[in-house]
């Protein structure tokens, strides 16, 4: 169906007086304003429609696009999960953070959780809380598991709801979640999300035994919109993790049934780890739409609680699209886009995500910026935006004047990561100029590669030869890192 021209001009007038109508309504109100992240699990840069999807459907999310500004060079803080979701929680790169890599404490099913924050670290919550806000985490937390020093309770938010053990998330369907310190049972049998099919694979009713009754997800959503409900008439900073589209891959029926002309590929039984699948493709574009509907109902609260007006939305993901893993499949569904590599490696289709950010009245709709930010700039932004003093050792930087539609705003000399799985690598970007380090442990005096972004944004071409003095520069960048006090962290010589 087209739209006249006549048509889009009294839209595109509606919604300006409507921007104009809910901006001085935000101007009578002396209530703070709220903050909300929306944070995907493994979402790649390519898996929504406002980033170039064409197969998965992301009406929500792409509405949020349109109605906010959409940055198109926005890092996560790692390329996996524990360390990515530290650089947002305190606002430092993985050359300072004190969490630089994924690392499990006790056994594989035991859901101990991973090296915790320490105690009364400076968080993203306890920046808000100290200045009177309610806070929430719900969903994934992955920072310090049971009894330890990193529980969310302990790191600022006043309430937790979900998984604190990243391992304890790879099922959809767990037999319980955390509520604060308290364990909830879900009514789910517990089962491990490790399992190879038995049984006929050809036979659907077999892929049954690896769901439940109570998806996560939307367990997680209807807390949410309670939360924001019961939190109404007060100031609320709001940390929702979702843990989709991670492994394993499960959905609910209702969301399935919306990708049936994708349910031609063969069962997954298990093979690559995590759990059997009967229809593969479906069902992770479903777990992405399922991310997307959750979005759509967080902003129909705001909307019906009359908050969208005062609430500042940032959606993004914790790292690039998983690789080829427990029946996931990146390449068919372009996951990240025309990026190089995933999750796991320092590349840009392993650090590159979505991110997004609304807040009608107050951000311009239809803005997209290529400027290079980071997951560690989303602390002192928000502090911005609150009125509040964010701390003075953090990496980060306020974006708020690219958030305003500045010509000239704030950008960051370089930004930098290191991850000392797969052998220990090392990237920095300045400006257009990318370099990436491998195998670090084994060759700790490895050549950059080098990267011009600005041509090669897929980096296919390694300039660095051509370069010398960039390279130089970039080994000075290099050495600005500070050891982790954990030496399986510690990995760079210069």
């Amino acid at each position: 169906m087209r739209t006249s021209v006549t048509g889009l001009a009294l839209f595109v007038i509606s919604m300006a007086f409507t921007e104009n109508a809910i901006s001085q309504t935000h101007k009578k109100t002396n209530k703070r304003p709220n903050f909300i992240i929306i944070l995907a699990d493994d979402l790649g840069y390519g898996e929504t429609g406002c980033y170039g999807q064409k197969i998965i459907r992301t009406p929500n999310i792409d509405k949020l696009a349109a109605q906010g500004i959409r940055f198109t060079d926005f890092y996560a803080g790692s390329t996996v999960c524990a360390p990515s979701r530290c650089c947002l929680m305190t606002g430092m790169h993985t050359g300072h953070a004190q969490i630089r890599d994924n690392l499990e404490i006790g056994n594989w099913d035991d859901y101990l959780g991973q090296a915790p924050l320490e105690p009364n670290t400076f968080t993203i919550a306890r920046m808000f809380k100290k200045a009177g806000y309610k806070t929430a985490c719900i969903g994934k937390w992955g920072l310090g598991g049971p009894g330890s020093t990193g529980l969310p309770n302990n790191q600022g938010f006043d309430f937790f709801f979900g998984y604190l053990c990243q391992r304890h998330a790879h099922n959809h369907y767990p037999a319980y979640l955390w509520y604060n310190n308290e364990k909830f049972l879900t009514g789910n049998p517990e089962f491990s999300p490790q399992q190879k099919l038995t049984g006929n694979p050809k036979d659907p009713a077999n892929y049954k035994k690896y769901q439940g009754t109570s998806y996560a997800e939307e367990l997680f959503t209807d807390e949410v919109l309670h939360f924001i409900k019961t939190h109404k008439d007060s100031s609320f900073f709001l940390l929702m993790a979702y843990t989709l589209p991670h492994l394993a891959l499960q959905v609910p029926d209702s969301y399935l049934k919306e990708y049936n002309d994708l349910m031609n590929d063969p069962p997954y039984r298990g093979q690559l780890g995590y759990l059997p699948v009967f229809y593969p493709h479906a069902t992770y574009a479903a777990m992405v739409s399922a991310l997307d509907d959750a979005t759509g109902k967080i902003l129909q609260a705001l909307s019906e609680n009359h908050l969208d007006s005062n609430t500042c939305v940032i959606f993004t993901s914790d790292n690039g699209a998983t690789f080829s893993l427990g029946g996931v499949d990146p390449a068919f569904f372009n996951s990240n886009g025309p990026l190089k590599g995933g999750k796991g490696n320092l590349y840009e289709g392993g650090i590159r995500v979505p991110c997004i950010a609304w807040w009608p009245g107050k951000i311009k709709a239809l803005q997209v910026c290529s400027i290079p930010y980071a997951a560690w700039d989303i602390m002192p932004t928000l502090a911005q935006l609150a009125q509040l003093e964010a701390p003075k050792n953090i990496d980060g930087i306020s974006i708020v004047p690219a958030l305003n539609g500045s010509k000239n705003p704030p950008q960051h000399e370089f930004l930098y990561w290191e991850y000392t799985s797969t052998g220990g690598n090392q990237a920095i970007r300045a400006g257009k100029w990318k370099v990436v380090r491998k195998d670090m442990i084994k060759e700790p005096m490895r050549r950059f590669e080098l990267y011009d972004l600005s041509v090669d944004p897929c980096e296919k071409f390694n300039v660095a030869g051509q370069h010398p003095e960039i390279i130089q520069k970039m080994k000075e960048y290099s050495r600005k890192r500070t050891p982790s006090t954990k030496p399986e962290w510690n990995f760079l010589h210069n």
